[in-house]
């Protein structure tokens, strides 16, 4: 007896739940070969929404949660990814119509990215930081804090797993939450890190994941007043300058857009981005 196939419609991912589009609407989502794959939600601009008010309210407890935790919980990331790595190996290889080899590798970057950041979660702040000289009896000293709410647009292109974390990862380091526009056509790889990030330590609402289109969903997370920064990286193709002007009305902070494989390589300055500088005062002794 021939078994039949299970066709999939995954959904969105809010505030730490997996609601459908509030539209209803899908589109399907198509191997290299034209192979039919599975349904991903199309989300709307009140999806969009949903996902910042989701990002705002988790705010407070991530960014008010020790460098340390915060470094554990996305290290817990890479031992549950490490743990489903066949899995994700074999839907980049549909999806992306690459060999298992360029799929495994892809996925051992991923790890290796998330690990890479989970480490400078307790360290940024001593590089970053800094004790400024003045003059009298005083401690001069500056300060990185989260900026906030991070919407990005994910690279678009091949390596959909690899630049869904070098996106993700960096913003979180800092104490930041944020709302993502995943691969269009590829985004298996960001649904099924989605389900890991559901069992993981990461709070509800930390990471919210949109499928869909960029070009219909970037516009009302640029102009989105409570929205403070804005990861341009996967928005080459669209009117990023645009997305700019409107992003500058609530006077956001913008990356521009990056192409090619090195997009978005690890780097303290990803993480440091979306960070604000705080100086603060403070007398050496009575005087």
């Amino acid at each position: 007896m021939t078994r039949l196939a299970v066709p999939k419609t995954y959904k969105l991912y809010i505030g730490g739940t997996f609601p459908r589009s509030e539209s209803g609407r899908v589109y399907a989502v198509a191997a290299k070969n034209g192979d039919f794959l599975a349904n991903a939600a199309k989300a709307s601009r009140k999806d969009a929404r949903d996902a910042v008010v989701a990002a705002r309210a988790a705010l407070g407890g991530w960014a008010g949660s020790t460098a340390y935790n915060r470094g554990q919980v996305l290290y817990r990331i890479a031992e549950l990814l490490e743990g489903r790595r066949a899995q994700f190996v074999d839907e980049i290889v549909h999806a992306e119509g690459v060999s298992t080899a360029a799929a495994s590798a892809q996925v051992d970057d991923a790890i290796d990215r998330w690990v890479w950041y989970a480490g400078w979660a307790d360290k940024y702040v001593q590089v970053a930081g800094n004790a400024n000289p003045v003059s009298g009896p005083y401690f001069n000293i500056s300060v990185p804090e989260p900026t906030g709410v991070v919407a990005i647009v994910a690279p678009q292109g091949a390596g959909s797993l690899v630049g869904f974390v070098s996106t993700v990862a960096p913003p979180l380091v800092a104490g930041n939450t944020v709302v993502v526009i995943a691969n269009e056509s590829m985004p298996l790889s960001a649904i099924s890190l989605s389900e890991v990030l559901a069992t993981s330590d990461v709070p509800g609402g930390v990471v919210n994941v949109l499928t869909g289109s960029p070009a219909e969903i970037a516009p009302w997370l640029a102009s989105h007043a409570d929205v403070n920064a804005l990861d341009l990286v996967g928005a080459g193709a669209l009117d990023w300058i645009d997305l700019q002007i409107a992003a500058a009305d609530t006077l956001k902070r913008v990356l521009p857009p990056e192409n090619g494989p090195e997009a978005a390589t690890p780097s303290l300055d990803r993480i440091t981005a979306f960070t604000e500088t705080k100086t603060v005062w403070h007398t050496k002794g009575l005087i």
